[in-house]
């Protein structure tokens, strides 16, 4: 198993098409192009679990964030890495994903293509204490107000933007 810093991940361009691979570390400090799987999980009542990243994290640390999720690594699809990060963050799966979109985002910190997935499940997680500090089921407009306030994933914050968007046409 590689330390966060140590995996290989795809490195990819703006239009998604695949580069070639460096370690996860090089990917970071060269704000290169890569991708990550995004699961937003909604329990029966339609209620979000919204997660509270570590402060150790390699990027928007102690951030809330509206996803698990993390970095594809290579030679692994989003699907594949939307199950691995389910399972490591929460310890939950395999469960049954929806793919809803894929989407570039970029700031300073940060260029990712990104597959967007919904799933969901009540509960109870186990939570993965180097990622995720704490983590709690919210209704999805309340977690969007509270993104005002509070630091949140800028990148989250839009796709959940996104996803309400969609849920009102």
């Amino acid at each position: 198993m590689y330390t966060s810093g140590e995996e290989i991940v795809s490195i990819v361009d703006e239009q998604n098409q695949e580069l070639g691979e460096l370690p996860r570390r090089l990917m970071r400090e060269q704000r290169l192009i890569h991708r990550a799987s995004y699961i937003l999980v909604f329990n029966a009542s339609g209620k979000l679990f919204i997660q509270k990243r570590t402060t150790t994290k390699d990027v928007y640390p102690g951030y809330w964030d509206v996803a698990a999720g993390g970095v594809v690594q290579a030679g692994e699809t989003y699907e594949e890495s939307a199950a691995r990060e389910l399972q490591e963050e929460l310890g939950v799966g395999p469960l049954p994903l929806c793919a809803l979109f894929d989407q570039y985002y970029e700031d300073q910190e940060n260029r990712v293509w990104g597959r967007i997935f919904t799933c969901v499940h009540e509960g109870p997680f186990t939570l993965q204490a180097e990622e995720v500090e704490k983590g709690r089921f919210m209704d999805p407009y309340a977690a969007l107000a509270l993104s005002k306030s509070e630091s949140f994933t800028p990148d989250g914050v839009l796709v959940l933007k996104k996803i309400l968007e969609q849920r009102e046409q």
